[in-house]
């Protein structure tokens, strides 16, 4: 996986320090093994990698580091300005004196980059970003970074810099680790455990702690998803082809063998159906194509977590509609009433409380888990 931006490769570094005070004493035919292996890996990736062929002797003039550089890249397209790439290599550049010469690792690279980006999209230069006088909306980042909430640069922070960044807000002066107020983890962990829904293990509360949304998120993901991770790689990214077979490992000693027979025209809503044998089996699951766009709205989804969320038990034809906001319910009431397959079904209030928004109408198409009540927070 080196080369391009990022790391020179493993075996180039073996043989150029062979037969010297610094032979790293690697074998290098394990080294080929290994090497083979993750080319055939890559191919897995080739969707995911960023539009370099090669290295580039610029790395020495923008001093941008490799995993930087494809980022601030990506950035740069979503901007609208990737044409001026060499624009913003040189703002990096610029960017980065006016730093102090720092030393580009995450975050602090990032930081050169936020500003950078927002200078060439803000048609600023360095003198406008150093004038005492020019007011100035630095990104959050460059606030933090001047703050001391990455720690101290050597040498110190730009002091003009410093003062305008920050106006008069005092900067750290120590690490910024031993002026952190103390997390009570039980608490964190109740509080982590409420939003998905689950306990979480010592692991999962440790990556809560430090990426507290992206843990969110993930949990919800997994939640309505499941583990995926079983899932063979090709098929994860790229789906699988009509008539494929592949086989999911589910735990030990439990594999499923998954063939894809044929996928269906798209209906009205977006939705296609999709036919498959599942250990031999005929099935068929409707799944929402993210390409098309649906002749009419796409209906809430209930949050399973949510103890205020009601949702459909399965996908039907809403029959009938027998509370209204506002209105108080006892646990059992029946709320709302699906229609599926000639057979109509109620959904009760699995608890007492008062409604506080009611989604579902009459005819209304909806699919399982889509949202149909929602109770006042209690």
């Amino acid at each position: 996986m080196s080369g391009l931006t990022s790391q020179p490769n493993l075996g180039a570094i073996v043989e150029a320090l062979r037969n010297g005070d610094r032979d790293t004493g690697l074998d290098t035919e394990s080294l080929r093994r290994i090497s083979t292996y993750w080319e055939h890996v890559r191919h897995f990736y080739t969707g995911f990698e960023a539009d370099f062929r090669s290295g580039a002797s610029e790395v020495y003039l923008h001093e941008i580091p490799g995993g930087q550089y494809t980022n601030l890249r990506q950035q740069a397209r979503s901007m609208g300005i990737d044409r001026r790439w060499p624009e913003v290599a040189k703002m990096y550049a610029e960017v980065n004196r006016m730093f102090g010469d720092i030393v580009k690792v995450t975050p602090s690279s990032k930081v050169v980059g936020d500003l950078a980006l927002m200078m060439i999209t803000g048609h600023l230069t360095p003198e406008d970003v150093l004038d005492p006088g020019r007011e100035i909306a630095f990104p959050g980042s460059v606030v933090s970074y001047f703050k001391g909430e990455l720690g101290q640069p050597p040498g110190g922070f730009p002091e003009a810099l410093q003062r305008k960044v920050l106006k008069d807000e005092e900067p750290l002066t120590v690490r910024p680790g031993s002026v952190m107020a103390d997390i009570d983890l039980a608490e964190t962990r109740t509080g982590a455990e409420s939003k998905v829904g689950r306990q979480i293990s010592d692991d999962e509360l440790a990556s809560y702690l430090m990426y507290p949304q992206v843990f969110t998120e993930y949990a919800a993901f997994r939640r309505h998803f499941g583990d995926v991770s079983v899932i063979p790689t090709s098929a994860f990214f790229y789906g699988m082809e009509t008539g494929e077979e592949i086989a999911v490992e589910i735990e030990r000693g439990k594999t499923l063998i998954i063939r894809l027979l044929a996928i269906g025209e798209p209906d009205d809503d977006g939705h296609r159906t999709v036919f498959f044998e599942l250990n031999g089996q005929p099935r068929q699951v409707r799944v929402r194509d993210q390409s098309m766009e649906s002749s009419r709205p796409v209906n809430r989804e209930a949050d399973g977590a949510n103890p205020d969320h009601v949702g459909a038990p399965m996908p039907g034809v809403i029959a009938g509609v027998v509370v209204e906001a506002g209105q108080k319910v006892l646990r059992g009431d029946a709320l709302v009433s699906i229609e599926a397959m000639k057979m109509e079904t109620a959904v009760n209030a699995e608890r007492d409380g008062t409604v506080a928004e009611v989604i579902a109408e009459a005819g209304m198409q909806v699919g399982a888990k889509d949202l149909l009540v929602v109770f006042e927070a209690e």
